[in-house]
């Protein structure tokens, strides 16, 4: 059993230890980026944002706000992950109180890694009754395991190596969500 001090020693160590791939700077830029992509192609619609939680939390709370157009916020959460630093099947958490019903959704993320979980809720959405469903991420990890070939998020502000990532809310077994950048550990420590 992993006390609280060696649990923040590995904490410190994996801060200390990791690459920064994007500075807070880079981020900033790319959701000015996005949110200005986002204006053209939502100004003038009604329409929802949802946030999948905990890792789009970071993503939602900065591009939201550069979003000076009428729009609904709710969140759903679903993971495959759980704290661990691998993933499982897909489970639903909460899922959205609003009305998706012939509305046009904005599904927000903080990742693009392989998809299942993307996939599974755009499913959801569609089976709501959304008139249209687009993704918007923070990050796409650039490899070839996607869970369909080509998939690729509708709006993405960054593009990372294929390594473990945390940082703007992608997170080290639930810590590091708040790390100001986006930052990769080597593969012998994810």
């Amino acid at each position: 059993m992993t006390t609280a001090s060696e649990l923040k020693d590995e904490l410190m160590r994996v801060r200390r230890d990791a690459r920064e791939l994007h500075s807070h700077d880079d981020v900033q830029a790319a959701i000015g980026r996005v949110a200005v992509q986002l204006t053209t192609d939502y100004s003038e619609r009604f329409p929802v944002f949802v946030t999948i939680m905990n890792g789009g939390i970071v993503f939602a709370g900065q591009l939201l706000t550069r979003l000076d157009f009428p729009l609904e916020v709710d969140y759903l959460h679903a993971s495959r992950y759980l704290g661990e630093t691998s993933g499982g099947d897909v489970q639903w958490i909460v899922t959205p109180t609003a009305s998706l019903a012939g509305r046009d959704v904005v599904i927000l993320d903080d990742i693009l890694d392989v998809g299942n979980t993307l996939l599974a809720i755009i499913e959801a959405c569609k089976a709501q009754g959304a008139a249209t469903v687009s993704t918007c991420v923070l990050v796409d990890k650039v490899h070839d395991r996607k869970a369909r070939p080509g998939l690729k998020a509708d709006y993405t502000a960054l593009e990372a190596e294929d390594h473990y990532l945390f940082g703007m809310g992608m997170d080290y077994k639930g810590y590091w969500r708040n790390a100001p950048g986006i930052f990769a550990l080597d593969a012998e420590e994810g």
